[in-house]
C-alpha cells in the first residue's frame, strides 16, 4: 500500500498505524479502522432535511451546535440508510476448490467470464466496501500485479459477478470519497439554499 493511498485513508478518517510496507494489500488493508461510514462525493444529502426538521432551532440558534451534532450523527454507527459506504475486509473465493464460495456459486458465476475482465486464473477478491447504492460490493483481486495500489472492482446482488466493473486503481477510486471537511461543506451549502442561514 503506497503512501498516497494511506495518506488519503487518513485524511478520510482512517487509522492506519497497523499497515506496515512489508505486508500484502489484505494484511494491511485488515489493519486499518474506520470508526465511521464513507460519503461519496456523489452523495444526495439523504436524511439531511428530517434531521433539520428535528433539529431546527439549534439551527437557528445554535449552528455551531447544529452542525456538531449532525457530524457526530451521520460518523457514527446508525443503522440508517443514508447512502453511506461500509468499510469490509472478508474473502470471496467462488473458484477456490473446496471453499464455501464455490460450493455455493458454482454454476452462479461464469468464470471465464471474471477471469476475462481482471485478466487473472481462477482470481480471489477481498471485499473493501458495501454499500446500499448501485452496485452495492467493491472487491480487489487479491493476485493483482500491483500491491500498494490494487485494481478496484464492482459488482451488485441482483448481477453478482455477472457484471464487474474495473472502477480504476484504488488511489482514484478513494478519490471518490469525502473527507469530514468536504462532507460539512456540502451540507452546510445545501441547507443555506434551502433553508438560509
Amino acid at each position: 500500500m503506497n503512501n498516497t493511498i494511506i495518506n488519503k485513508i487518513k485524511a478520510l478518517g482512517g487509522n492506519t498505524d497497523a499497515v506496515h510496507a512489508d505486508q500484502s494489500f489484505i494484511e494491511n488493508w485488515k489493519q486499518i479502522k474506520f470508526p465511521h461510514y464513507l460519503y461519496d462525493k456523489d452523495w444526495d444529502v439523504y436524511g439531511i432535511d428530517q434531521f433539520y426538521e428535528e433539529n431546527k432551532e439549534f439551527y437557528q440558534n445554535q449552528q455551531d451546535k447544529f452542525y456538531e451534532n449532525l457530524m457526530s450523527h451521520y460518523f457514527s454507527a446508525h443503522d440508517s440508510a443514508y447512502g453511506q459506504y461500509f468499510v469490509k475486509d472478508w474473502m470471496f473465493t467462488p473458484f477456490k476448490e473446496g471453499s464455501e464460495d464455490q460450493e455455493e456459486f458454482e454454476d452462479l458465476i461464469d468464470e471465464n467470464y471474471v477471469q476475462e475482465v481482471v485478466g487473472i486464473s481462477k482470481p480471489e477478491f477481498f471485499c473493501i466496501l458495501y454499500s446500499y447504492g448501485y452496485p452495492d460490493h467493491y472487491f480487489i483481486c487479491t493476485k493483482d500485479p500491483d500491491q500498494s495500489n490494487p485494481t478496484v472492482y464492482s459488482t451488485d446482488h441482483e448481477v453478482y459477478f455477472d457484471e464487474l466493473d474495473n472502477k480504476g486503481k484504488l488511489k482514484e477510486f478513494l478519490d471518490r470519497f469525502m473527507t469530514k471537511d468536504e462532507f460539512l461543506e456540502v451540507v452546510k451549502g445545501y441547507l443555506a439554499e434551502k433553508f438560509g442561514g
